[in-house]
């Protein structure tokens, strides 16, 4: 049996005390020299390797920004202001939206103090995410992570908004999540949010695990005072469709609805609330499929809806101009109105 700090418990067989224990209650209490020693010197030591445990972390996090900070350049869209681009590929460049009040001398700053001109090859305000065609840029596109992202998890803003160099920030995934409406006609289909410190410029710029990878492009300027990111996945392909040349596409349904609770007699399978409408545009999709005011909406394509935010979430590109159908109740019963959406204005 061993009592604390490696003292040998023996039963006592003699009632004499000698330099090699203690007579306690019956018990020999034996001290293990060797042990003792062991423990004070693994206690002298904890500072040691808590500062080198540190040590890595910091050299690690420093490292990681460094290999991020290769893809992201500096963009002057604004008067006064710069603001941070991610390459995305080869002469292109991601940035924020709200970023470019100015499509015209829009210019690009490498990390080696090159100036390079730019012209702006596509827009999406929705997602907050504009492309620049750059000249003669031959800075590297990063790496994207390959798992999904976690609440909890480190994650790291990289952004280059001034002319000094790189600027970083460190936080946690907060969350992880969407739809969220982030203005009176924008919802970002999905989205993450870090407590990283939003600084200003910051927004184009990518977030980052401690591998260096990207999570996701910084759309600081979607919510004030709250960090925002687009997930990887998301923009890369509001790119692909920019760089194409294309729009992209958000369904039209056309009505115009609150969210409102289902009478006990109209809850079906565990609903309990929907979307009541309150007026229908009648050369819209909803007019021409027969939606009328005074329906409640309760699912699209099979999904269910409860608020308007889960509404615009399923009105996405894939389903402009397929018709799809839409629950409702009305008149206290339960129906299916088929409806072709249409293309958002």
């Amino acid at each position: 049996m061993l009592c604390p700090d490696g003292c040998g418990l023996a039963r006592a067989k003699t009632s004499r005390m000698g330099d090699a224990g203690l007579l306690f209650s019956g018990y020999i209490i034996v001290h293990d020299r060797s042990t003792r020693e062991k423990n004070v010197s693994d206690k002298e030591r904890t500072p040691e390797k808590a500062v080198e445990a540190l040590s890595a972390l910091s050299e690690g996090m420093a490292d990681v920004v460094e290999k991020a900070g290769r893809s992201v350049v500096r963009v002057d869209g604004r008067r006064r202001r710069g603001h941070s681009g991610l390459v995305y590929g080869e002469g292109l460049v991601l940035v924020a939206d709200h970023s470019l009040r100015q499509e015209e001398d829009v210019t690009v700053e490498t990390g080696d103090g090159r100036r390079l001109p730019s012209r702006v090859r596509g827009r999406d305000a929705a997602s907050d995410l504009a492309l620049l065609e750059v000249e003669g840029l031959d800075a590297p596109p990063p790496a994207v992570a390959g798992e999904p992202v976690r609440v909890g998890q480190l994650a790291l803003v990289v952004g280059r908004p001034g002319r000094e160099g790189l600027r970083a920030g460190l936080g946690v995934v907060s969350a992880v999540g969407g739809p969220l409406r982030t203005g009176r006609t924008a919802t970002m289909e999905q989205y993450i949010q870090t407590d990283a410190t939003p600084y200003p410029g910051l927004g184009g710029g990518p977030l980052i695990d401690v591998r260096g990878e990207v999570l996701g492009v910084i759309t600081a300027g979607m919510m004030r005072g709250v960090t925002l990111a687009v997930p990887a996945e998301t923009a890369w392909r509001v790119a692909e469709t920019l760089e194409g040349g294309g729009r992209l596409e958000r369904g039209y349904l056309g009505v115009l609805s609150q969210p409102a609770r289902l009478p006990a007699a109209q809850r079906l399978e565990g609903r309990t609330r929907g979307l009541l409408i309150v007026g229908v545009d009648e050369e819209s999709p909803a007019g021409r499929g027969g939606l009328l005011v005074g329906d409640i909406l309760t699912g699209l394509d099979g999904q269910s809806v409860e608020d308007t935010e889960e509404l615009q979430a399923l009105l996405t590109g894939e389903r402009v101009g397929r018709e799809v159908p839409v629950e409702v109740v009305r008149g206290g019963e339960a129906r299916t109105v088929r409806v072709i959406l249409g293309r958002r204005p």
